[in-house]
């Protein structure tokens, strides 16, 4: 079974990255998520003055250019997992937020096309 391990931080968004010491932690974990042969990848996000958002409504497009003032719904960054159960993917996300200490993780299965 593969999940998506979705991370929000629930902190202000910043410009700056990550501490050295919230870097070792998740480096680390990340390390022994691929020793264990669960990670198949993860990513952490730019802010969101960096991105921008789409949608369509009546078949109109419409743009908008970041950084968007709801930052509590945030995707910080996700982590994909190959495991044997939705516990075993919660185990991995709560060693996440361990590793970073705030935040929280909603965790998506995905479907496997034939």
């Amino acid at each position: 079974m593969r999940f998506v391990l979705l991370y929000k931080s629930g902190k202000p968004e910043t410009n700056k990255p990550p501490s050295p010491k919230e870097m070792e932690a998740v480096g680390k974990l990340v390390q022994e998520m691929a020793q264990a042969g669960v990670l198949v990848g993860t990513e952490g996000f730019e802010p969101s003055a960096k991105g921008a958002r789409v949608r369509i409504n009546s078949g109109k497009f419409t743009v908008s250019d970041g950084p968007f003032t709801d930052s509590n719904g945030l995707i910080d960054g996700y982590a994909v997992v190959k495991v044997k159960s939705k516990s075993e993917a919660i185990e991995w996300s709560q060693r996440f937020l361990a590793a970073v200490g705030e935040g929280e993780s909603e965790i998506r299965q995905l479907r496997e096309m034939p």
